[in-house]
């Protein structure tokens, strides 16, 4: 007769409702050496509940080992590389969490009166201090939540300061290799955005950008290095054609992990950026928050930033409120004060030097993936020097097999996927940043990997479509889901 065979839940966990039994506890302790108190008769009848409908009887070890299982299923940072693109999806070292755990900071409450904040108002001072030092600007926010929210005060700002000189203008030239969010902080500020595309390095083209330019344009948003990985050689010319036409170059500043301590936004012409402290200052990227996206500008813009500015007044720190030209406030508080003691302890630890080095090993570790991959799958734009690397899935697409199908087998060898079909300029795009702290073991890893997706496209292509294999989760419909979502049961 044939025996049936029962996964282990290591495979197929079961619920906790569905382990339980009458009668199990989580707890064992002895008996009372007091009278039983009753708790009825103390609290009232109606306020007591003898039982809890439903809820799981469960032992200690079971709880123990449900969680635990659950705990394995998930992809995480300590487990291995987030080759995701744009995103900086590194490791950040856990001293930084202890320091931002510490119970003078992790508990200082956002309304406890300055007088018991100068500890908290040091090290957010101190902080401003080192990003103007490592951006080269004049003026520094810590106040906007996350890097869209900081596009968003830049570009209010930009606007702020057109309007003070008489104009606020009505466009925004945005490269198609910028971030997606540019144009919607665009849209949002009021502007009209007006696309302008890469030139045949991925870079920005002047020729085309000099055409564009009129008294109409308010800002150009770039990012720098772009999402194709490429350094904007040529920024310093543009910002010069921006400002002999009077409008403001902005930077996305979310690859700056490649920039620091090599170059600085305030010496190439850049007016007003954005940083984000969750992917290059040690926040835990991902997962819906929380992140940093601190502003800085150059003096002619500083009048105008959010209130309240902090202010030195004696040997105390104070809040600047009397700040007739500021845009007013961007939120509630001043920042989001746990990410910014992370961003001071990572800064500080590193020091010049080690900022310098994790930006050139994040460098150099792009231009090894891509050295080990181009000879695998098609490199639409070959920079000498990337911060990520974009490969597009031409050669594997005459087989039937797209950047998704490469992304999901790619979950059978271990590991997550990169970015999947973006930036959109690279038809077909899988966009890779290893980032500054991953091993060569590691990239080697990886790289091996891609390498035998990409013969196995040759040899057996429905294979490689047809995964994920190995997962408890099959290939999903994604077309029925996000076209007829189901959103209540």
């Amino acid at each position: 007769m044939e025996r049936k065979v029962r996964s282990h839940p290591t495979q197929n966990e079961s619920l906790l409702f569905e382990i339980s039994s009458p009668g199990k506890k989580g707890y064992q302790l002895p008996d009372l050496d007091v009278p039983p108190l009753d708790m009825a008769a103390a609290l009232g009848e109606s306020n007591v509940r003898r039982e809890i409908e439903g809820f799981p009887e469960v032992s200690e070890v079971e709880v123990i080992r449900h969680f635990t299982r659950l705990s394995t299923w998930n992809y995480a940072i300590d487990l291995g590389v987030y080759p995701l693109g744009s995103c900086t999806m590194k490791y950040n070292p856990r001293v930084n969490e202890l320091v931002a755990r510490l119970d003078g900071l992790a508990w200082a409450h956002p309304y406890q009166p300055e007088s018991l904040s100068q500890g908290a108002m040091e090290v957010m001072a101190h902080l401003e201090r080192a990003l103007l030092e490592i951006t080269g600007m004049d003026a520094v926010t810590l106040q906007p939540a996350a890097g869209a929210h900081g596009e968003l005060t830049g570009i209010l700002l930009v606007r702020a300061l057109l309007e003070k000189r008489g104009n606020p203008r009505r466009r925004i030239i945005i490269p198609d290799s910028a971030h997606g969010t540019n144009p919607a902080t665009a849209a949002i500020a009021g502007y009209q955005v007006q696309n302008l595309r890469s030139n045949e390095l991925g870079g920005i083209d002047l020729e085309g950008l000099a055409r564009a330019v009129d008294e109409d344009v308010a800002a150009m948003m770039v990012t720098n290095p772009n999402t194709l990985g490429v350094f904007e050689n040529d920024i310093a010319k543009a910002a010069g054609i921006l400002h002999a036409k009077g409008a403001l170059m902005y930077m996305d500043g979310a690859n700056m992990n490649a920039l620091v301590g090599i170059a600085r936004p305030g010496d190439f012409g850049i007016d007003v950026m954005h940083l984000n402290l969750h992917k290059t200052f040690s926040t835990p990227h991902g997962g819906g928050g929380p992140g940093g996206g601190p502003v800085a500008v150059k003096a002619p813009l500083e009048a105008l930033l959010p209130l309240p500015r902090l202010k030195r007044i004696g040997d105390e720190w104070a809040w600047d409120y009397d700040r007739p030209e500021s845009i007013g406030r961007v939120r509630a508080f001043y920042g989001n004060f746990g990410v910014l003691v992370r961003a001071l302890a990572y800064t500080l630890a590193h020091g010049g030097n080690g900022l310098r080095n994790a930006t050139v090993d994040a460098v150099l570790n792009a231009v090894y993936l891509r050295k080990k991959l181009e000879a695998h799958y098609e490199l639409p734009y070959s920079s000498p020097n990337m911060h990520e690397v974009v490969f597009s899935d031409d050669r594997q697409a005459k087989h039937g097999v797209r950047t998704g199908d490469i992304a999901k087998r790619l979950i059978d060898y271990g590991f997550h996927p990169y970015t999947v079909s973006f930036p959109l300029i690279v038809h077909g795009a899988l966009m890779i940043e290893p980032t500054e702290t991953e091993s060569k073991q590691e990239l080697d890893l990886l790289a091996d990997a891609l390498i035998a997706i990409a013969a196995e496209v040759e040899s057996d292509p429905e294979m490689v479509k047809s995964a994920p294999h190995s997962t408890r989760t099959s290939r999903v419909d994604e077309v029925t889901a996000a076209r007829r979502p189901k959103v209540r049961f």
